[in-house]
Order: C-alpha cells, then structure tokens, then sequence
C-alpha cells in the first residue's frame, strides 16, 4: 500500500459526521496524516523484526558518489595506456581509417600531438613501431632495434621532450619482418622458438637502454619472460625497467584495425599455434603462472572485453601483482560502430566496457578512448 492510498484509507475510515470550519479540516488532515506516518512506520519495522531488511538496497546508490563508492576499482587518469603508432616518416599525421579518432605519425609530430593530452592528465603511452620504408622489413626484424627506428628515436625524444611520462615500449617483431609473424621461422614457416626468443630479448634491452621505463614482449613465444628479465640484469637495468607481460594473448578477429595500422598482418597462416586460443582457459591460467614465475612484474589479458575471466583469473593468480588489459582495436572500433548506427551512446559505452574490465580485476587498462577519458573524467 502506497502512502497516499493509506491516508486516504485513513481518511476515508475517520471522516467525520459533522460539518467542521476550514480550520478544523485542516487540522483533522494534518492528524490524518501523522497517523499514517506511524502506521506506515510501524509495517516498516515489522518489515526489519522479520528479517527482510537486507533487501533493501537502492538507498546505497541512490546519489551519484553513492553509486561511485560500490565500484572496488574507480577508472582514474593514472590507469590509462594510451597506444601511439610511430612511424619512419619523421613529418607523417596520417588517421587510421578503421581506427576512428587514431593516428599514425612521426617523430617530428609527435611532441606536439602529446603536448595537450598530457596537459589533460595522461600519464603513461605504449610505442609500436610502423617501418614504412621499402626495404626496412627482412626475415630476421632487423629494424625492430635500429638505434635510428621509429620506436628507439622516440623513446629518446620523449624522454627528453617529457621526463615524467611513463614510457612502455611494445617488444614483438611482426611489424619488422617481411612475413609479418612475432619471430624468427623454420624453413617449413613454423616459429623457432630459441632463436626468436634470443632475439626479441635483445630487443627489449635494447627499447630499455634508449629510454623506455616498461618493456612489454607481446610475441607470446615460450620462455622470453625469463630471457629478458636474465638479460636486464645482466646489463645492469633490471632494478629500473618494467616487464609487462602480454601473459594471455589470443587469437582471434579482434585484431584487424591494429594490423592495419601497423602493417603487422602474415603474409601466409596465421598466429594459433602461438597465440591463445579463445576457449583455452586453462592454457591463460599456466600461461600467467609461468610468466609470473620467470619474472614479470606485471601481467597483462588481450583482448579485454571478451575475455574477463581470463582478468579476473589472472587477479587471482596474481593477486600481489598489477593486472593490465588491453581493450584492443577490434573492441574499440564495434563500440565507435555501433554508436555511429544509434545502437548506443559511445561515451556510456566506453565506459561501460572499461569499468566492467576493471571490475573483473585489471587495474591497468590500454585504451585507444584515453584521450576521451582524459575529458570525460574532468565531468
């Protein structure tokens, strides 16, 4: 029963017999009123002896910083990762057509394009390197260290350019090979394992002695945690670099838009046989095991959105350590898609998607909504 129907109820039940002056009306109304109040009171606390009370849950998100409270994890600017493609053509701006609102640029941009986002709060961004020169690709990804490439030259600039941002170099060789897969091959074009991990751990020293506070190996071969962690330390690095591992990486459709924008697609197969598959949990479970086991310092789930149980194992698993997920292209360009189409507001969206990541238990996100995020967390 409604409040109002019960004061009518009362009224109804008490109305009186005699003609009473406007003032008395008033006066029995205001009664009528109070005696509901209590009667109401009353069935409320018979509600609580009966031991229904914990039911009762909308008054803790009634107000907007209610609702903020019941989130354990907060999206905050110190979270975000933002991807950025650098390119070998040092005056290049070019938008990436399935990556809306996303660039490919130079070095000679590239200061300036971060000068505003970092006046807006963002902390940390993640380089990939994108050769475009005719003859920088060969079998070996003999670019992916040049001291002169993309990836080198920018860390050294930025870290000149903006001493206090985090810099998280992306280590993999697919953007550098001219077969386009994480690695060195056999030649039937199967990985080799040995010789790609012996090179991409130099690669990681190398990205770590030009300036990048975080190496990140996203090549999934097996064993390159520990060779780039023995590496480091073997230079003498190691007390000051990250090394974030992609430790759950699966394959799948998702990545298309980043392969465009990196030129990083196989020229023949695909990546399955090093790449998770998309049922294999309990593959991710030893894959984050591992990982942890020959050094990581932090572990990373890729893609994010799909795959949050693969989050919130890694959280478990790791629970003393960072979770980082990356909320990959393919995610990014259906939420901008399906906004165009009406389907949905993209700002509710985006964060929608990033808080149910955090949720599952990341507290690292890499977003391509990061400049978004640095506005609409000023809001």
């Amino acid at each position: 029963m409604s409040f109002s129907t019960l004061v009518n109820d009362l009224t109804y039940r008490d109305r009186p017999t005699s003609t009473n002056t406007a003032s008395t009306a008033h006066t029995d109304t205001r009664s009528q009123i109070s005696r509901a109040r209590s009667y109401a009171s009353t069935a409320a606390t018979s509600v609580s002896i009966a031991g229904d009370i914990s039911s009762q849950l909308h008054g803790g998100y009634s107000h907007p910083l209610a609702r903020a409270w019941q989130a354990e994890r907060q999206l905050t600017k110190s979270m975000l990762i933002y991807p950025l493609f650098i390119t070998d053509n040092p005056d290049e701006m070019e938008a990436i057509s399935s990556l809306p609102g996303q660039k490919r640029m130079g070095l000679n941009r590239v200061v300036e394009f971060l000068r505003p986002l970092i006046q807006k709060g963002l902390k940390s961004v993640i380089l990939f390197g994108v050769p475009l020169a005719p003859t920088a690709k060969d079998a070996l990804g003999t670019a992916a260290d040049d001291p002169q490439g993309p990836v080198m030259a920018c860390l050294r600039l930025l870290r000149r350019a903006y001493p206090r941002l985090f810099l998280i170099a992306d280590v993999c060789l697919c953007e550098y090979t001219s077969h386009g897969h994480c690695g060195i091959l056999h030649e039937d074009g199967s990985l080799n394992n040995n010789l790609s991990v012996d090179r991409v751990s130099d690669v990681a020293v190398a990205y770590a002695e030009a300036g990048a506070h975080c190496v990140a190996p996203s090549d999934m071969n097996d064993g390159r945690i520990r060779a780039i962690k023995l590496k480091l330390i073997e230079a003498g690095i190691a007390h000051k670099v990250v090394l974030m591992s992609y430790s759950a990486k699966f394959s799948g459709c998702l990545y298309g838009p980043f392969r465009d924008a990196a030129g990083s697609c196989p020229s023949f197969g695909d990546r399955r046989c090093y790449q998770l598959p998309p049922g294999g949990r309990g593959l991710a479970r030893r894959a984050i095991h591992r990982d942890i086991g020959e050094g990581a310092d932090i572990i990373m789930v890729k893609p994010a959105t799909q795959y949050l149980d693969i989050i919130s194992d890694a959280k478990e698993i790791g629970k003393d350590m960072p979770v980082a997920a990356y909320h990959v292209s393919g995610e990014y360009a259906m939420i901008h898609a399906a906004a165009k189409a009406g389907v949905f507001d993209l700002k509710t969206m985006a964060f929608e998607a990033t808080e149910g990541i955090l949720r599952a238990g990341a507290s690292i996100v890499v977003s391509y909504f990061t400049p978004e995020f640095l506005d609409w967390l000023e809001t």
